[in-house]
């Protein structure tokens, strides 16, 4: 354990050999170096003389993830097999049981089997819990216990799981699996091409670029770009994608720092494919990053009309910095600006408030940037979408449903429940939405508003004022219209939450292919794009032409 400490204090040493030879640190040197001796002294203290043993490891784990947590949550650490993980995930390799999991307490649950790989040969459903991978029970498992999936292409691995109620077990041959930036790409109609943009790893503008030149080979001479549910990625990226449809030369993203060396302008380096196809480019509550920079640069540029949602709103740029021992650290390093010179960063990291929570930006304190047709386009809350689509915006009641998984587990028990074989004929009838609402009381469902937490509050301050007695009446009134409020918000939620479980369960019979499918013929989103871009008038008058 002595040998263990000692390497771990040469961490702290090292640092503060590196901070005195970095000049942003010159000036605020000595507080540093006192904090780091504070901690290493504290550090060693602990360790040496806690009634318990300790573990070091798992302490400065816990010590560098609570410091981390108040800045902001793009600014982490990782250890080994986290950069392994992300080298995989900007890659685009992966080796595993080829399928999308997600980790729960006590268990994993897989999310989506991918068509024909390895755990869809094994006959694994989305809904599956994994609760123990060869003898390594899942909730025993400190760490990510999907990493206890991956391993090298070839080797087996011994899966159980639950289903239905039912424990199962499975052999499954991992493999290599090639995670596409461009998942699907298609012929809407004889002159409207779909190209779907899911991340931005290294491979990004090359699919993108393959998809488009595919589509205008098959006669498509305008083109709708799906960057929907896009998390983002890579910086360079963003820059290649935009420059498909940008010419040569063109400001693309500014990045701004307090460190003058990461102050950068990045603009297209090579000729554009296409500076004239009309484009339509599709965003959402959960395009992020990387998606907002392309959806942001071509709005400002009027090069595409942007349809759907606001925009997640991350402004903010990180870089990876290698650390000891093959870990590493992601940091926040400057924001990035479109080219109207808007920063579309919602949350404010930095001035919280009571509860220590980050701000969102408020409208009234958006500014104002102009367009290259000199159309108005504002900062602080996203990329907003030229053409707006109410669906695509998610309700307080809906994101709670989501945050409880309450859809994927309804699309689970449907599975079970019903045969689906046409996807074309398809359609949610309102006997299951019913069955939906019925699955919501089973499950204890009930979310909690704003206005019942401040009510929560008023009236714990009303009691404190002895004044509970006097207003007993008014309360009771509000919370009876808040109950009201909260029975009839599922059925006023009825197409947007209709329009997500129809999307879940396709995916269970189908497929994601099968979901793109339904997109080119069902989707409101898509729907819209291809009229804008039938109706010549309406997508110039847009883009201020």
């Amino acid at each position: 354990m002595k040998k263990y400490l000692h390497k771990k204090l040469i961490l702290p040493t090292l640092a503060v050999i590196i901070f005195f030879s970095t000049t942003a640190f010159k000036n605020d040197f000595f507080e540093i170096a006192k904090q780091i001796e504070i901690f290493t002294t504290m550090f060693k203290e602990l360790n040496m003389n806690y009634v318990d043993e300790t573990n070091p490891g798992e302490l400065m784990d816990t010590a560098i993830k609570s410091m981390l947590d108040d800045l902001d949550p793009y600014t982490q650490f990782y250890n080994e097999q986290d950069v392994e993980a992300s080298r995989i995930n900007n890659a685009g390799d992966y080796t595993g049981i080829g399928a999308k999991v997600l980790t729960l307490k006590d268990k994993l649950v897989i999310v989506e089997p991918y068509k024909n790989y390895s755990a869809d040969k094994a006959g694994l459903k989305a809904g599956d819990e994994i609760i123990k991978v060869d003898n390594v029970v899942v909730a025993d498992f400190k760490d990510d216990a999907a990493n206890l999936l991956q391993g090298a292409a070839g080797t087996e691995v011994t899966v159980t799981y639950k289903r239905q109620g039912k424990t199962n077990t499975v052999k499954i041959i991992r493999e290599s699996l090639e995670i596409k930036a461009v998942p699907h790409y298609s012929m809407i109609d004889d002159k409207t091409g779909y190209i779907v943009l899911r991340k931005f790893n290294q491979k990004a503008s090359a699919e993108t670029l393959g998809a488009l030149r595919a589509l205008k080979n098959q006669g498509a001479t305008q083109l709708i770009l799906d960057l929907r549910g896009n998390p983002g990625g890579l910086l360079h990226e963003a820059v290649n994608v935009t420059n498909i449809f940008v010419p040569k030369d063109q400001l693309v993203v500014t990045t701004k720092s307090k460190v003058k060396k990461y102050n950068k302008t990045y603009y297209t380096k090579r000729d554009a494919v296409d500076t004239e196809i009309p484009l339509v480019v599709l965003i959402d509550g959960s395009s992020a990053s990387a998606s907002e920079i392309v959806s942001g640069a071509l709005q400002d540029m009027d090069r595409a009309v942007v349809v759907g949602a606001r925009s997640f709103g991350k402004g903010l740029v990180q870089r990876p910095k290698p650390l000891t021992y093959g870990t590493q650290m992601k940091i926040t390093i400057s924001r990035y600006y479109t080219p109207s010179g808007r920063c579309i960063q919602a949350l404010d990291y930095w001035n919280r408030d009571e509860n220590g929570k980050a701000t969102r930006v408020k409208k009234e304190n958006y500014n104002a940037f102009k367009t290259r047709n000199g159309r108005d386009v504002f900062d602080g809350g996203g990329v907003q979408p030229d053409v707006e689509i109410e669906l695509s915006k998610f309700t307080p009641i809906t994101k709670a449903i989501l945050n409880e998984n309450l859809v994927f587990n309804f699309a689970t028990q449907y599975y079970y429940d019903n045969k689906v074989k046409d996807l074309s004929a398809f359609k949610l009838s309102d006997s299951d939405f019913n069955a939906f609402k019925g699955y919501l009381k089973t499950t204890g469902f009930n979310f909690e508003t704003k206005t019942e937490k401040a009510l929560e509050d008023a009236i714990s301050v009303a009691n404190e004022e002895e004044l509970s007695g006097v207003i007993n009446s008014e309360i009771d009134d509000l919370n009876n219209a808040l109950k009201a409020y909260k029975t009839n918000a599922i059925n006023a939620n009825k197409p947007q939450l209709k329009s997500l479980l129809t999307d879940e369960i396709i995916k269970r019979y189908f497929y994601s292919e099968g979901l793109y499918q339904y997109y080119t013929a069902n989707n409101p989103e898509i729907n819209k794009a291809v009229s804008i871009l039938n109706d010549t008038k309406q997508y110039t008058s847009i883009l201020g032409k």
